[in-house]
């Protein structure tokens, strides 16, 4: 059985300081989102053996504001929904836990081809996808189920 977790970026800036979309920073409702985000993983003691993330300085900011510590593949981001699928599929089988962090569109169409269903994936929520496959390259469509959907505007704000 393998899990994977897919994490959206927190709110961003429609803009960055060079114009570019890969260097757009997260505004201050991405901020507070991002530690709530973290918080809510720690406290439901949630743990991955390989976190892959997008090198986006929005993703970035997202994960140092929830306390995660990626390794980068620049694949995840702007990537198709054949793209990561690929990249998870290639995945060790040693893992058992995967966690990707990255961008939508791809996140929200790779949730649902796993899934079999529409996912409104909104910025800042992480869904976990149960697989029930011993190795990696057999995820594909339909072959998982929706086992957790955190979107952080749920999230006690107190």
């Amino acid at each position: 059985m393998k899990s994977l977790t897919l994490l959206r970026h927190a709110k961003s800036e429609r803009d960055s300081p060079d114009g570019s979309d890969f260097a757009r920073s997260l505004n201050e409702r991405g901020r507070s989102d991002a530690a709530r985000m973290g918080e809510e993983i720690q406290r439901l003691g949630l743990r991955y053996d390989l976190v892959l993330a997008s090198p986006a300085q929005r993703v970035v900011e997202t994960l140092d504001g929830a306390g995660i510590s990626p390794g980068f593949d620049r694949r995840i981001y702007d990537a198709s929904t054949g793209d990561l699928l690929a990249i998870v599929q290639e995945a060790d089988d040693q893992v058992e836990r995967l966690m990707m962090v990255g961008h939508n569109p791809g996140f929200e169409r790779l949730a649902g081809r796993l899934t079999g269903g529409a996912v409104d994936f909104p910025t800042g929520a992480l869904v976990e996808i149960i697989l029930p496959i011993d190795h990696w390259r057999d995820a594909g469509e339909g072959s998982g189920r929706l086992a957790r959907f955190i979107r952080p505007k749920e999230l006690d704000q107190s």
